[in-house]
Protein backbone atom coordinates (compact mmCIF):
# COMPACT_ATOMS: atom_id res chain seq x y z
CA UNK A 1 0.00 0.00 0.00
CA UNK A 2 3.07 2.24 0.05
CA UNK A 3 2.17 3.70 -3.36
CA UNK A 4 -1.31 4.81 -2.28
CA UNK A 5 -1.52 8.56 -1.82
CA UNK A 6 -3.09 9.78 1.42
CA UNK A 7 -3.72 13.48 2.08
CA UNK A 8 -3.66 14.60 5.73
CA UNK A 9 -5.74 17.77 5.98
CA UNK A 10 -3.97 19.38 8.96
CA UNK A 11 -1.64 18.49 11.86
CA UNK A 12 -3.50 16.29 14.32
CA UNK A 13 -1.46 13.50 15.90
CA UNK A 14 2.23 12.61 15.70
CA UNK A 15 1.67 8.87 16.11
CA UNK A 16 -0.93 8.87 13.33
CA UNK A 17 1.40 10.81 11.03
CA UNK A 18 4.24 8.38 11.64
CA UNK A 19 2.09 5.32 11.05
CA UNK A 20 0.58 6.77 7.86
CA UNK A 21 4.07 7.50 6.55
CA UNK A 22 5.07 3.88 7.19
CA UNK A 23 2.12 2.46 5.26
CA UNK A 24 1.24 4.98 2.54
CA UNK A 25 2.58 7.88 0.53
CA UNK A 26 1.59 10.67 2.89
CA UNK A 27 1.00 14.26 1.77
CA UNK A 28 0.69 16.86 4.54
CA UNK A 29 -1.59 19.55 3.17
CA UNK A 30 -0.15 22.23 5.47
CA UNK A 31 3.30 21.73 3.95
CA UNK A 32 2.05 23.15 0.64
CA UNK A 33 1.20 26.89 0.74
CA UNK A 34 0.11 26.81 -2.90
CA UNK A 35 -2.85 24.51 -2.45
CA UNK A 36 -4.13 24.83 -6.02
CA UNK A 37 -0.72 23.96 -7.48
CA UNK A 38 -0.37 20.99 -5.12
CA UNK A 39 -3.79 19.63 -6.05
CA UNK A 40 -3.12 20.13 -9.75
CA UNK A 41 0.12 18.14 -9.41
CA UNK A 42 -1.12 15.32 -7.19
CA UNK A 43 -4.86 15.16 -7.88
CA UNK A 44 -4.64 11.74 -9.55
CA UNK A 45 -2.40 10.23 -6.86
CA UNK A 46 -4.51 10.84 -3.78
CA UNK A 47 -7.01 8.11 -2.97
CA UNK A 48 -7.69 8.90 0.70
CA UNK A 49 -8.12 11.97 2.90
CA UNK A 50 -7.59 12.02 6.66
CA UNK A 51 -9.31 14.91 8.43
CA UNK A 52 -10.44 15.91 11.91
CA UNK A 53 -12.64 18.44 13.71
CA UNK A 54 -10.61 21.31 12.23
CA UNK A 55 -10.28 20.33 8.58
CA UNK A 56 -11.80 17.54 6.53
CA UNK A 57 -13.02 17.19 2.97
CA UNK A 58 -15.35 19.88 1.65
CA UNK A 59 -17.02 19.79 -1.73
CA UNK A 60 -14.26 21.76 -3.43
CA UNK A 61 -11.51 19.42 -2.23
CA UNK A 62 -13.53 16.35 -3.20
CA UNK A 63 -14.13 17.73 -6.70
CA UNK A 64 -10.37 18.29 -7.07
CA UNK A 65 -9.53 14.66 -6.25
CA UNK A 66 -11.00 12.47 -9.01
CA UNK A 67 -9.57 9.24 -7.58
CA UNK A 68 -10.64 9.83 -3.98
CA UNK A 69 -12.11 6.65 -2.49
CA UNK A 70 -12.33 7.23 1.26
CA UNK A 71 -12.35 10.01 3.85
CA UNK A 72 -11.30 8.84 7.29
CA UNK A 73 -11.99 11.31 10.09
CA UNK A 74 -9.81 11.49 13.19
CA UNK A 75 -12.93 12.66 15.04
CA UNK A 76 -16.44 11.52 15.80
CA UNK A 77 -17.91 14.70 14.29
CA UNK A 78 -18.53 14.85 10.55
CA UNK A 79 -19.30 18.55 10.06
CA UNK A 80 -16.04 19.15 8.15
CA UNK A 81 -16.95 16.55 5.50
CA UNK A 82 -19.39 17.10 2.63
CA UNK A 83 -21.35 13.92 3.20
CA UNK A 84 -23.79 14.59 0.38
CA UNK A 85 -20.95 14.94 -2.10
CA UNK A 86 -19.35 11.74 -0.79
CA UNK A 87 -22.61 9.84 -1.25
CA UNK A 88 -23.01 11.26 -4.73
CA UNK A 89 -19.53 10.15 -5.78
CA UNK A 90 -19.51 6.82 -3.92
CA UNK A 91 -16.74 7.93 -1.54
CA UNK A 92 -16.67 6.03 1.74
CA UNK A 93 -16.53 7.89 5.06
CA UNK A 94 -15.42 6.69 8.49
CA UNK A 95 -15.02 8.32 11.90
CA UNK A 96 -13.86 7.42 15.40
CA UNK A 97 -16.92 6.84 17.62
CA UNK A 98 -17.00 5.12 21.02
CA UNK A 99 -13.28 5.39 21.79
CA UNK A 100 -13.57 9.07 22.75
CA UNK A 101 -16.94 8.90 24.52
CA UNK A 102 -15.61 8.44 28.05
CA UNK A 103 -12.99 11.19 27.84
CA UNK A 104 -15.45 13.75 26.49
CA UNK A 105 -18.00 12.84 29.16
CA UNK A 106 -15.31 13.10 31.85
CA UNK A 107 -14.40 16.59 30.64
CA UNK A 108 -18.04 17.69 30.71
CA UNK A 109 -18.28 16.77 34.39
CA UNK A 110 -14.89 18.39 35.02
CA UNK A 111 -16.07 21.63 33.46
CA UNK A 112 -19.21 21.62 35.59
CA UNK A 113 -17.18 21.20 38.76
CA UNK A 114 -14.62 23.78 37.65
CA UNK A 115 -17.33 26.39 37.01
CA UNK A 116 -19.49 25.74 40.07
CA UNK A 117 -16.64 25.28 42.54
CA UNK A 118 -14.44 27.95 40.88
CA UNK A 119 -11.50 25.53 40.71
CA UNK A 120 -9.41 27.63 38.32
CA UNK A 121 -9.98 30.82 40.29
CA UNK A 122 -9.24 29.01 43.57
CA UNK A 123 -5.97 27.74 42.13
CA UNK A 124 -4.97 31.29 41.17
CA UNK A 125 -6.03 32.49 44.63
CA UNK A 126 -3.54 30.15 46.28
CA UNK A 127 -0.71 30.81 43.80
CA UNK A 128 -1.05 34.58 44.13
CA UNK A 129 -0.68 34.46 47.91
CA UNK A 130 -4.18 35.84 48.55
CA UNK A 131 -5.06 32.93 50.84
CA UNK A 132 -2.69 34.37 53.44
CA UNK A 133 -4.95 37.41 53.60
CA UNK A 134 -8.22 35.50 54.00
CA UNK A 135 -10.30 32.52 52.95
CA UNK A 136 -11.69 32.19 49.45
CA UNK A 137 -15.38 32.97 48.99
CA UNK A 138 -18.06 30.27 49.09
CA UNK A 139 -18.98 28.59 45.81
CA UNK A 140 -21.87 26.47 44.50
CA UNK A 141 -22.72 22.80 45.07
CA UNK A 142 -22.96 20.38 42.12
CA UNK A 143 -24.63 17.39 43.78
CA UNK A 144 -28.36 17.43 43.21
CA UNK A 145 -28.39 20.11 40.50
CA UNK A 146 -30.77 19.47 37.60
CA UNK A 147 -28.88 18.66 34.39
CA UNK A 148 -30.30 19.09 30.89
CA UNK A 149 -28.54 17.47 27.93
CA UNK A 150 -28.98 18.43 24.28
CA UNK A 151 -28.34 15.24 22.35
CA UNK A 152 -28.56 11.85 24.02
CA UNK A 153 -26.25 9.80 21.86
CA UNK A 154 -23.17 7.94 23.09
CA UNK A 155 -21.60 11.00 24.70
CA UNK A 156 -24.84 12.41 26.06
CA UNK A 157 -25.71 9.12 27.72
CA UNK A 158 -22.21 8.84 29.21
CA UNK A 159 -22.58 12.33 30.68
CA UNK A 160 -26.00 11.46 32.09
CA UNK A 161 -24.62 8.35 33.75
CA UNK A 162 -21.90 10.39 35.44
CA UNK A 163 -24.29 13.14 36.52
CA UNK A 164 -26.58 10.54 38.06
CA UNK A 165 -23.72 9.60 40.37
CA UNK A 166 -23.97 13.17 41.70
CA UNK A 167 -27.71 12.63 42.38
CA UNK A 168 -28.63 15.00 39.56
CA UNK A 169 -32.09 14.79 37.97
CA UNK A 170 -31.56 14.32 34.21
CA UNK A 171 -33.62 15.76 31.37
CA UNK A 172 -32.88 15.95 27.67
CA UNK A 173 -33.81 17.21 24.23
CA UNK A 174 -33.51 15.24 21.01
CA UNK A 175 -35.48 15.51 17.77
CA UNK A 176 -37.36 12.32 18.68
CA UNK A 177 -38.14 11.16 22.20
CA UNK A 178 -36.18 8.05 23.18
CA UNK A 179 -38.17 5.05 24.35
CA UNK A 180 -35.27 3.29 26.07
CA UNK A 181 -34.46 5.90 28.77
CA UNK A 182 -36.33 7.12 31.83
CA UNK A 183 -35.03 10.68 31.77
CA UNK A 184 -37.45 13.59 31.42
CA UNK A 185 -37.93 14.65 27.80
CA UNK A 186 -38.59 18.19 26.62
CA UNK A 187 -39.68 18.81 23.01
CA UNK A 188 -37.70 22.04 22.64
CA UNK A 189 -34.34 23.38 23.79
CA UNK A 190 -36.01 26.43 25.35
CA UNK A 191 -38.22 24.19 27.51
CA UNK A 192 -35.20 22.13 28.49
CA UNK A 193 -33.21 25.24 29.44
CA UNK A 194 -36.16 26.56 31.46
CA UNK A 195 -36.23 23.38 33.53
CA UNK A 196 -32.56 22.75 34.33
CA UNK A 197 -29.74 24.46 36.19
CA UNK A 198 -26.92 23.08 34.04
CA UNK A 199 -27.36 22.78 30.26
CA UNK A 200 -24.91 20.60 28.32
CA UNK A 201 -24.49 20.63 24.54
CA UNK A 202 -23.62 17.12 23.33
CA UNK A 203 -25.22 16.85 19.89
CA UNK A 204 -23.69 16.65 16.40
CA UNK A 205 -23.23 19.89 14.49
CA UNK A 206 -25.66 20.19 11.59
CA UNK A 207 -27.38 23.10 9.90
CA UNK A 208 -30.28 22.47 12.26
CA UNK A 209 -28.13 22.58 15.40
CA UNK A 210 -25.97 25.56 14.40
CA UNK A 211 -26.62 28.29 17.00
CA UNK A 212 -28.99 25.97 18.84
CA UNK A 213 -27.88 28.01 21.88
CA UNK A 214 -29.32 31.42 21.06
CA UNK A 215 -30.60 34.44 22.99
CA UNK A 216 -33.91 32.75 23.84
CA UNK A 217 -32.19 29.64 25.24
CA UNK A 218 -29.66 31.69 27.22
CA UNK A 219 -32.42 33.79 28.74
CA UNK A 220 -34.35 30.63 29.63
CA UNK A 221 -31.30 29.21 31.41
CA UNK A 222 -30.93 32.47 33.28
CA UNK A 223 -28.58 34.21 35.72
CA UNK A 224 -28.15 31.12 37.91
CA UNK A 225 -27.78 28.68 35.04
CA UNK A 226 -24.56 27.19 33.67
CA UNK A 227 -23.87 26.29 30.04
CA UNK A 228 -21.40 23.52 29.17
CA UNK A 229 -20.33 23.00 25.54
CA UNK A 230 -18.31 19.91 24.62
CA UNK A 231 -19.99 19.61 21.21
CA UNK A 232 -18.88 22.05 18.52
CA UNK A 233 -18.26 25.78 18.75
CA UNK A 234 -20.94 26.84 16.25
CA UNK A 235 -23.61 25.22 18.42
CA UNK A 236 -23.44 28.46 20.43
CA UNK A 237 -24.07 31.95 19.12
CA UNK A 238 -21.09 33.65 20.75
CA UNK A 239 -22.47 37.10 19.89
CA UNK A 240 -25.27 36.33 22.34
CA UNK A 241 -23.27 34.27 24.83
CA UNK A 242 -20.51 36.79 25.55
CA UNK A 243 -22.71 39.74 26.58
CA UNK A 244 -24.96 37.41 28.59
CA UNK A 245 -21.97 36.29 30.65
CA UNK A 246 -20.49 39.77 30.96
CA UNK A 247 -23.83 41.27 32.03
CA UNK A 248 -24.69 38.42 34.41
CA UNK A 249 -27.75 37.27 32.45
CA UNK A 250 -26.13 33.81 32.38
CA UNK A 251 -24.59 32.40 35.54
CA UNK A 252 -21.55 30.69 34.07
CA UNK A 253 -20.09 28.60 31.28
CA UNK A 254 -17.59 25.81 30.71
CA UNK A 255 -16.45 25.84 27.08
CA UNK A 256 -14.18 23.37 25.31
CA UNK A 257 -15.12 24.48 21.80
CA UNK A 258 -15.52 27.84 20.05
CA UNK A 259 -16.98 29.26 16.86
CA UNK A 260 -13.70 30.33 15.25
CA UNK A 261 -11.02 28.15 16.82
CA UNK A 262 -8.39 28.90 17.93
CA UNK A 263 -9.81 32.41 18.26
CA UNK A 264 -11.69 32.92 21.54
CA UNK A 265 -13.62 36.07 22.52
CA UNK A 266 -11.22 38.03 24.73
CA UNK A 267 -14.10 39.37 26.80
CA UNK A 268 -14.30 35.93 28.41
CA UNK A 269 -10.70 35.95 29.68
CA UNK A 270 -11.37 38.06 32.74
CA UNK A 271 -14.54 36.29 33.89
CA UNK A 272 -14.12 34.00 36.90
CA UNK A 273 -17.46 32.28 36.17
CA UNK A 274 -16.13 30.97 32.85
CA UNK A 275 -13.76 28.05 32.32
CA UNK A 276 -12.09 27.72 28.91
CA UNK A 277 -10.27 24.69 27.51
CA UNK A 278 -8.67 24.39 24.04
CA UNK A 279 -10.88 21.70 22.43
CA UNK A 280 -9.36 18.85 24.44
CA UNK A 281 -12.43 16.67 24.94
CA UNK A 282 -10.69 13.60 23.53
CA UNK A 283 -7.23 14.89 24.37
CA UNK A 284 -5.66 12.03 26.31
CA UNK A 285 -2.75 9.90 25.14
CA UNK A 286 -4.84 6.74 25.43
CA UNK A 287 -7.82 8.00 23.47
CA UNK A 288 -5.90 9.78 20.72
CA UNK A 289 -3.88 6.59 20.14
CA UNK A 290 -7.08 4.54 19.92
CA UNK A 291 -8.54 7.09 17.50
CA UNK A 292 -5.43 6.92 15.33
CA UNK A 293 -5.59 3.13 15.29
CA UNK A 294 -9.21 3.35 14.09
CA UNK A 295 -8.24 5.69 11.26
CA UNK A 296 -5.41 3.35 10.23
CA UNK A 297 -7.61 0.28 10.56
CA UNK A 298 -10.31 1.80 8.36
CA UNK A 299 -7.84 2.82 5.66
CA UNK A 300 -6.19 -0.60 5.61
CA UNK A 301 -9.56 -2.36 5.57
CA UNK A 302 -10.70 -0.27 2.61
CA UNK A 303 -7.60 -0.83 0.51
CA UNK A 304 -7.56 -4.55 1.34
CA UNK A 305 -11.26 -4.83 0.39
CA UNK A 306 -12.27 -5.79 3.93
CA UNK A 307 -15.28 -4.48 5.91
CA UNK A 308 -14.72 -1.01 7.35
CA UNK A 309 -14.51 -0.75 11.13
CA UNK A 310 -16.66 2.37 11.60
CA UNK A 311 -18.37 3.19 8.32
CA UNK A 312 -20.64 6.24 8.12
CA UNK A 313 -21.11 6.44 4.35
Amino acid sequence: MESIGVLMACPMNTYLEQELEKRFTLFKFWDFPEKALFLDTHRNTIRAVVGNATAGADGELIDNLPNLEIVSSFSVGLDKIDLAKCREKGIRVTNTPDVLTEDVADLAIGLILAVLRRLCESDRYVRSGKWKKGDYKLTTKFTGKSVGIIGLGRIGLAIAKRAEAFSCPISYYTRIKKSDVNYTYYPSVVELASNCQILIVACPLTEQTRHIINREVIDALGPKGVLINIGRGPHVDERELVPALVEGRLGGAGLDVFENEPEVPEELFGLENVVLTPHVGSGTVETRTAMADLVLGNLEAHFLSKPLLTQVV
